[in-house]
């Protein structure tokens, strides 16, 4: 019971965190492009990783490692299949990003400067706020999970 518990709480902080995080990352994006808002975007950009690798790992414990209601449920529940859809969209989304800010951390690393089109920085931008979108869809699809619908 009490590493259910705990799981389930780490699945939920993980959440919090990952939604302020890519906030944080589209507002950076937004702002000033210097060394400052560089750092804004990484640190953000950080969080964000890192709650996506506790939310993931503790989500598929609860739904597969025999924590919670067990595989089936979750397989046969349609608000599951949303959910997971919105994850697929989400990380589909981040490839883009994601490469780009590794790349900027390779060349900050090297003592490079780092480039980015004025258009690729808004773009990036509505990337993060459509996911923090989706995330936010996620969340809907789980409160529905819990009160036994999509069944």
């Amino acid at each position: 019971m009490t590493v259910r518990w705990i799981i389930a709480a780490l699945h939920l902080i993980a959440l919090g965190v990952g939604l302020g995080a890519i906030w944080m990352r589209s507002r950076s994006f937004r702002g000033a492009f210097d060394e400052a808002g560089i750092r804004r975007i990484l640190s953000a950009d950080t969080l964000w990783g890192l709650a996506a690798l506790v939310w993931i790992s503790t989500g598929l414990l609860r739904a597969f490692g025999g924590l919670e209601k067990g595989s089936a449920y979750y397989l046969g529940n349609s608000l599951f299949a949303i959910k997971m859809a919105l994850l697929v969209i989400i990380l589909a989304l981040e490839a883009w990003p994601m490469a780009t800010l590794i790349g900027w951390r390779i060349r900050r690393g090297r003592g490079e400067t780092i480039e980015l089109d004025p258009r690729r920085k808004n773009l990036f931008a509505t990337i993060s706020v459509i996911q923090a979108g989706l995330v936010v869809g996620m969340v809907f699809a789980a409160a529905g999970m819990a009160r036994g619908l999509g069944n």
